[in-house]
């Protein structure tokens, strides 16, 4: 296979390095044409990486986290796309305070989903990776992302649906990614326990516990995708305000987990196309 293209919908920088970055690279490498789309600035985002908090980085957050975004589009050697939008923060107490006004979350529904068929008649992606119905987790921002992807996908071939977007085009398949896998985790977590180490992935099982339901039954493709882990940690890395070198993201040797699970994973949501499931490819049954 050659000439396909990928388009990756996601909310804010750096959510793409930690949902399916190796998968992209992997893609990218093989000379297909991948592009992400980040639909806000993640200028309510805050300083997660304590290395980063010295002067004059918050006060201009925006500027940097278009600085990381950039040398996170290098390290993965995809295309890249801003919408424009500013994040809606993630609101929280009890009640949840309203999101502020101009926010991404509160922007209107039929202009986002123009400048997304733009997008897709624009760059003609024959598969478009973006968030599930939950947001992957029930960030506002995430949940807009989900619900103007699924129209875009709808709308983007439609001849009568503002044809002065562009010629109407059709993706062929569109997926889910879950980057955040509990079997994984617990596979990791239990390495270091028996090792007599500290495991960062404690916090992420234990509100796990709380949750029913299992993932890996939503899976349906599991990209193996290992040789590129180093391209997603240095993307990861990249976004330096927000990734913490000690962090969760890198509890784990590379070398261990591509003896132990060497894939990312997502879910087909929607195909315009015959597959077998289980994949092991998000471009199957596309010629």
């Amino acid at each position: 296979m050659s000439g396909l293209r990928l388009l990756a919908i996601h909310a804010h920088p750096d959510d793409e390095a930690s949902k399916g970055a190796a998968t992209m690279a992997r893609y990218a490498a093989e000379g297909h044409d991948v592009m992400v789309v980040t639909c806000t600035g993640g200028e309510r985002g805050s300083i997660l990486n304590p290395a980063m908090e010295k002067p004059g980085v918050l006060e201009n957050l925006p500027a940097v986290r278009r600085e990381e975004m950039a040398a996170a589009m290098d390290a993965l050697g995809t295309q890249h796309r801003w919408l424009g939008y500013v994040d809606s923060g993630l609101p929280e107490g009890d009640p949840l305070p309203p999101l502020p006004e101009g926010c991404f979350a509160l922007a209107d529904t039929d202009q986002v989903v123009r400048e997304i068929v733009q997008i897709l008649r624009d760059f003609r992606p024959h598969v478009i990776i973006t968030y599930d119905e939950n947001g992957g987790y029930p960030h506002p921002d995430h949940l807009k992302v989900h619900e103007v992807s699924m129209l875009a996908w709808e709308k983007s071939g439609d001849k009568n649906y503002h044809p002065e977007l562009g010629e109407p085009w059709d993706p062929l398949k569109l997926y889910y990614t879950h980057g955040f896998i509990r079997q994984r985790m617990q596979m990791f977590h239990d390495l270091l326990i028996a090792d007599g180490k500290p495991s960062p992935y404690t916090p992420f099982l234990d509100r796990w516990k709380a949750h029913k339901g299992d993932i890996m039954l939503r899976v349906t493709t599991q990209v193996r995708c290992d040789d590129y882990f180093d391209h997603r940690d240095r993307a990861l890395l990249a976004h330096a305000t927000q990734i913490d070198p000690a962090g969760t993201f890198f509890g784990t040797p590379i070398e261990v987990q591509r003896k132990l699970w060497p894939t990312e994973e997502f879910e087909l949501a929607q195909t315009r196309v015959k597959t077998s499931i289980p994949e092991d490819d998000l471009f199957a049954g596309i010629d």
